[in-house]
């Protein structure tokens, strides 16, 4: 009796322990933008500059770099190039837009 009562209770201690120390070691994140981030973020801005520019800026693409720059602050870059990349999509399709718009007659004739 006294055997099995020891046992429990070393049993116990050894998988509190474990329990412990498996959840006080965190795996090392991630801070900051990485170079790819920002570069991707950068192009995006760019190119919403020219859009902007044209007088075609898409809603949502300044919200997308916004989040984009605060995806990088916080060190998820994949997030950060996804919706960078998605932006500079936005802003390329606008300045087309700004330019098919140039060749259109839109007179009522």
């Amino acid at each position: 009796m006294n055997l099995k009562k020891l046992l429990r209770g070393s049993a116990v201690l050894l998988l509190s322990g474990g329990l412990i120390v498996g959840c006080a070691t965190e795996s090392p994140k991630k801070s900051g933008a990485s170079s790819a981030a920002l570069q991707a973020i950068s192009a995006a801005r760019a190119a919403n500059k020219k859009a902007k520019a044209s007088g075609f800026e898409w809603r949502d693409t300044g919200k997308f770099i916004k989040k984009a720059r605060a995806a990088a602050k916080k060190g998820k870059n994949a997030k950060a190039i996804k919706l960078a990349n998605k932006a500079k999509g936005q802003a390329v399709m606008a300045v087309k837009q700004a330019q098919f718009e140039k060749t259109m007659d839109r007179s009522l004739r």
